[in-house]
């Protein structure tokens, strides 16, 4: 094997220098571009692009949708950056932290010509790093040699594309016994990604048996709500159900998964409540950044329970999604276990649009 980095390891190179504002080269058969993370875009690095050819903003359809902005290539839409953009331009139309004060962004122009798969994939890469959903790109004509010169990350997106496609490899860490004082005696496994994402946990309670089905719960990571009682969300106290419920009945398996905001990360999940209080709501505040209602991987879980032995569950959960992707992975589930905790007045319109929009059963 040799000593330089798989293509995995280049994905997570790319991931690192994006958050940093270091652009990366992308290219695809012949075909290659230079991309930048829209919200790490510094004055000089916006003129280096400049330099190499005509500039374009990409960002996802439901950012577009706000903006009015025509998405020719389906879930994605090319905007062409004016000759008198500056970073702040790009920034204003990638972050919708000033929409409603300066609504009238455009005209804004899309491109419709062209393959726009690489411009695609600036999108995935930002997205999978916790930033906003959208990428300064520019077509190059010689993208190795430009990578090389410039010290860039070089991804070759036919060979990343299977790997994004597949949910992350989770190799087991260390597990130790664990005294909790909502769920008495257990142990703690900690599973670190492949691709060098977020760590993610399974928390036996009591000794679960591996031969009926297992009282489980997938529970996304809330900082706000797991760790500071934030009454905007049901979080911590479902959290705190679970493992009580799981007590009770003397064994159960939590999944704790490093799924901030729904998958979007506790920065974008932050500018979503900024314009919660702005008067969207939650699916309205993801869309108008550019994100899906929900931006998880429930195939996580699923490879979790199997790695530790378990192929049917119990699952506590209010949301059939949860329930469609443990089955489609392998994860037979006996029975829905309904969780109600946690709601109150700040909350109430957060759970009734998780009911009306997003099918929770609540």
């Amino acid at each position: 094997m040799p000593l330089g980095p798989s293509i995995v390891e280049c994905l997570n190179r790319a991931r690192a220098d994006l958050r940093m504002g270091v652009p990366v080269v992308l290219t695809r058969g012949a075909a290659g571009v230079i991309a930048v993370a829209a919200e790490e875009l510094s004055s000089d690095r916006f003129e280096r692009m400049r330099a190499l050819g005509a500039v374009t903003l990409v960002i996802t359809r439901r950012r577009a949708e706000t903006l009015k902005a025509r998405a020719y290539d389906g879930d994605i839409a090319r905007i062409k950056v004016p000759l008198d953009a500056t970073p702040a331009w790009v920034s204003a139309i990638a972050d919708p932290a000033d929409d409603l004060r300066a609504p009238m962004k455009g005209p804004l122009q899309s491109a419709r010509d062209g393959d726009a798969a690489l411009h695609r994939a600036a999108i995935t890469l930002a997205k999978s790093a916790r930033l906003l959903p959208a990428a300064l790109v520019v077509n190059v004509t010689s993208p190795a040699s430009l990578a090389a010169a410039e010290g860039l990350t070089l991804i070759n997106w036919d060979k990343a594309l299977p790997e994004l496609s597949e949910a992350a490899v989770l190799h087991p860490v260390i597990s130790a016994r664990l005294p909790m004082a909502l769920a008495g005696v257990g142990r703690l496994h900690v599973f670190r990604p492949e691709d060098g994402g977020e760590e993610h946990y399974a928390i036996e309670i009591g000794q679960p048996p591996r031969d009926r089905p297992v009282l489980a719960r997938l529970h996304s990571a809330c900082f706000t709500g797991d760790l500071l009682g934030s009454l905007k969300c049901d979080c911590g106290p479902q959290l705190h159900a679970a493992m009580s419920m799981m007590r009770a009945e003397g064994a159960g398996m939590l999944l704790y998964l490093n799924q901030e905001g729904r998958g979007i990360g506790l920065a974008n999940k932050m500018r979503a409540y900024s314009l919660q209080d702005q008067g969207f709501d939650t699916v309205e505040a993801n869309h108008r950044l550019g994100f899906e209602d929900d931006e998880r991987d429930f195939r996580l879980g699923a490879a979790l329970l199997k790695r530790l032995g378990f192929a049917t569950v119990r699952l506590l959960t209010n949301n059939p999604a949860k329930i469609r992707m443990m089955e489609a992975n392998g994860v037979a589930v006996a029975e829905r276990v309904p969780i109600k905790a946690g709601r109150g007045p700040l909350n109430d319109s957060y759970l009734t649009t998780k009911a009306t929009k997003s099918g929770h059963l609540l």
